[in-house]
């Protein structure tokens, strides 16, 4: 019911478990508690929270608009409804060492199991965008530094993730190769290299460090989307999709939206939509009811047998 029935420090030893060189453990971008209900169901084994996400639900632009404190309520709402492991995007720490110190121990309080930071500058935008800037090598290991001293539990898993590869005159993949190295040294339990070009820079930076290695297969993105077996081949442990559920639902309500203004009804999209019964069983409705029935006991229409021909 309620939340979920493992603890964060639970969650953050399981994700370590999966995080190993080749696995290609799939985590779908969760934006809402309610997503991350159907990424439990349908059988994956942890999900991703992208700030991209948080601040485009928001409205904004992925451009560092969005605070620690959105963050991790946010974050935190989706991380205590699943008993999947959550990673979220923490930005570039939301300021200077001591901010990332803290944003560090604010998301272990919200019960994330782990988070990445990034080596750009503020203001940031989005890793698959021309015109990246990423800060000097000295502060991007002073990020993940301050950040690995600040944890209290151990397994929480701090990932850094870099960018360099994506900004031009930078000296592409062995760039981004070195960096990966240094993040590492800083304190850094996986890598996030960001716009690889193809399989093999995968299999290189993989190849480089002895820690795992995310893959973000975001559509419309610089990197072709890969299928799991191919980065899997390629030494990676974690693929992340991360704007793909928000993608889906906005696509669906822009449909629907237009069916209704061009039809004066919505029935013809009702067939596409989530059925009442469903959103009720994903909600769990009768755990609810049956909890106690002296004050939960009401009837969930739709999950009783219908009636012949009764409206689902």
């Amino acid at each position: 019911m309620l939340y979920s029935n493992l603890t964060a420090a639970e969650k953050r030893v399981r994700l370590r478990e999966l995080l190993q060189p080749g696995a290609a453990v799939q985590f779908p971008g969760a934006y809402t508690p309610i997503s991350a209900k159907l990424v439990q169901e349908q059988g994956f084994s942890g999900l991703y929270i992208s700030g991209a996400v948080l601040a485009n639900e928001l409205a904004l632009p992925d451009i560092g608009l969005t605070t620690l404190s959105e963050v991790a309520q946010r974050a935190g709402q989706i991380a205590r409804v699943t008993d999947l492991p959550a990673i979220v995007d923490a930005d570039t720490g939301f300021g200077e060492p001591m901010n990332v110190a803290r944003t560090i121990q604010e998301l272990e309080n919200a019960g994330l199991a782990g988070c990445h930071l990034e080596d750009q500058v503020n203001p940031k935008r989005c890793g698959h965008l021309d015109n990246k800037s990423v800060v000097d090598l000295a502060t991007a290991t002073q990020r993940v530094a301050a950040a690995a001293s600040a944890r209290r539990d151990e397994n929480f898993l701090i990932m850094a993730r870099t960018d360099i590869r994506g900004v031009d005159g930078a000296g592409g993949l062995q760039a981004a190769v070195d960096r990966a190295k240094a993040l590492v040294d800083a304190g850094a339990d996986a890598i996030f290299p960001e716009a690889m070009k193809d399989l093999s820079e995968f299999e290189a930076v993989c190849k480089a460090v002895d820690v795992p290695v995310l893959a973000n297969m975001t559509e419309f993105g610089k990197s072709e989307l890969f299928t799991r077996d191919q980065l899997a081949s390629a030494g990676v442990a974690l693929v992340i999709y991360p704007v793909t559920l928000l993608r889906s639902a906005l696509g669906a309500m822009e449909r629907t939206l237009s069916t209704i203004r061009a039809e004066g009804t919505q029935q013809g999209a009702v067939g596409e939509m989530l059925t009442r019964a469903r959103l009720y069983e994903l909600v769990d409705y009768e755990g609810y009811n049956g909890f106690d029935s002296s004050v939960f006991n009401f009837s969930v229409p739709g999950l009783e047998a219908p009636a012949h021909g009764a409206d689902a």
